[in-house]
């Protein structure tokens, strides 16, 4: 048995062992790694609780939901219900992970399909920089397949106890915001695409449920402005996999995206290549075609395109994410960073993180939780903890990737050893580590030459309008 740093009460199974485009400056967030201790739990209890088990239901079984569910599953005095419509789903997703998520969630090593150890960032005048001469030889970055680790984590919250659905969850409906509530669903049988209309009664709800979630529609947890990622898996010869064996290249510029990055990213026996935008969703085939057009010669005269996936992305946290009993978790909460568009971690570790506050809430199973209380360990915690990471990388992305001259400095300012240094070290490990003052001046003037010369050198953007869609949000 192998215990979790962040869940020491709880065993583990004994396993051994979205690739972060911010590849600059996220060490900025220097306020990263305060934590706040959990508040104390009342003693009353609801006279109903001793009666039976807590009914706990996570909608979503991706890593937000999966984390959650494990959790839940392991505690005392508490049922776990883990909804999920597709057991196989396979979410588009770049599908990268930090070094420190394989220990901490104890994933075995055949999850990753990639060890990424070299990155190539273009700029929109083609001018390619090397990153990665600074990581040590056991330091990598995971890239890997959503369904692999997906069923995985799922596969691991049944074990601990977790009931799996395989269905879709309809509504959620409740007299009270404090419960109980009932969710109302379709449930599929294997073999029959059909499914049968079902409820249940819980008392806690977490919303693990993606981007367009509808526990957070329920609750009336407000909206948000979303991204379009485009991604297509592509199969490409053996002699061009090759050069992507532990690579992965990052485009930036104006006909890839008006706002964000192109990727081509390596998985398992394929490349995964793709774009995102949120102020231009509807020109989102353009932005892919052109990353196609960039990246053509790596791939080869006959790339053969297996999968197109696409997606909506949060661009930042929902107005409300905890309403009575119900909290939101991952892409339902918002947990997508800006300039990098990483995902996966803040997910299983918003999952966890809830999870883990609202079992000690319950006081052994014997109580349950309200809207402040979980507000006041789970919400303080996560946003103590990961609030300046999300400020920062959303500053970076308002100043770098707006044009071409800022992209050009972009990618100029990543030739620097302290800035890969300093910032795969930051993302690697999520928290920041051994920032040098005297570097850090250095830079600056760094940064206002890079931002001179890019302008010099690039190439206006391209207009585009379109009012009404731009105002569309999930």
């Amino acid at each position: 048995i192998v215990s979790r740093p962040d869940c020491p009460s709880f065993p583990a199974p004994a396993t051994s062992d979205r690739i972060s485009a911010s590849v600059m400056l996220s060490f900025s967030a220097a306020a990263l790694g305060l934590n706040l201790g959990a508040a104390p739990a009342p003693i009353v209890s609801r006279a109903a609780v001793s009666m039976g088990p807590i009914r706990v239901a996570v909608v979503g079984g991706g890593p937000a939901g999966a984390c959650a569910a494990e959790i839940f599953a392991q505690a005392p005095n508490i049922e776990c219900t883990m909804f999920e419509r597709k057991m196989d789903n396979c979410k588009p997703c770049g599908g990268a992970i930090p070094l420190c998520m394989v220990e901490e969630f104890s994933l075995p090593p055949d999850i990753v399909d990639r060890r990424v150890r070299k990155m190539k960032m273009i700029s929109p005048s083609g001018r390619e920089v090397d990153v990665g001469r600074t990581l040590k030889e056991d330091e990598y970055i995971g890239m890997l397949r959503r369904e692999v680790m997906d069923k995985y984590l799922r596969d691991r919250a049944v074990q601990f106890g977790a009931t799996p659905v395989n269905g879709l969850v309809q509504k959620v409906e409740f007299a009270d915001t404090d419960g109980p509530y009932t969710i109302k669903y379709t449930k599929y049988e294997e073999g029959t695409p059909k499914g049968t209309p079902a409820e249940a009664e819980f008392d806690i709800i977490v919303g693990a449920d993606g981007a367009n979630s509808r526990t957070a529609k329920a609750i009336d947890a407000g909206e948000y402005n979303y991204a379009i990622a485009f991604q297509e898996r592509i199969k490409i010869a053996d002699e061009k996999m090759a050069y992507y064996e532990d690579l992965a290249e990052m485009y930036v510029g104006d006909d890839v995206s008006p706002d964000f990055y192109a990727w081509v990213f390596p998985k398992y026996d394929h490349v995964g290549v793709g774009t995102g935008t949120v102020v231009n969703r509807p020109a989102i085939s353009e932005y892919q075609a052109a990353i196609r057009e960039r990246c053509a010669e790596k791939l080869g005269p006959d790339p053969k395109v297996m999968k197109v996936e696409a997606h909506p992305i949060p661009e930042h946290m929902r107005p409300r994410r905890v309403v009575g009993r119900v909290a939101l978790v991952g892409d339902a909460a918002g947990y997508v960073t800006k300039c990098s568009g990483e995902g996966i971690y803040f997910a299983a570790k918003s999952g966890r993180m809830a999870a883990q506050e609202i079992v000690a809430l319950t006081a052994g199973g014997s109580r349950l939780p309200t809207e402040q209380e979980i507000k006041d360990t789970y919400l303080k915690k996560f946003d103590q903890k990961y609030g300046p990471t999300y400020l920062v990388l959303d500053i970076l992305q308002k100043v770098f990737y707006t044009n071409n001259g800022a992209r050009e400095a972009f990618v100029d300012m990543c030739a620097s050893d302290y800035v890969q240094k300093v910032t795969f070290d930051s993302y690697l490990y999520k928290k920041v580590q051994g920032n040098n003052p005297l570097d850090d001046v250095k830079l600056l003037f760094n940064t206002i030459g890079s931002v001179i010369k890019g302008n010099a050198i690039a190439s206006p953007d391209k207009t585009f309008s379109n009012p009404v869609e731009s105002l569309k949000r999930l």
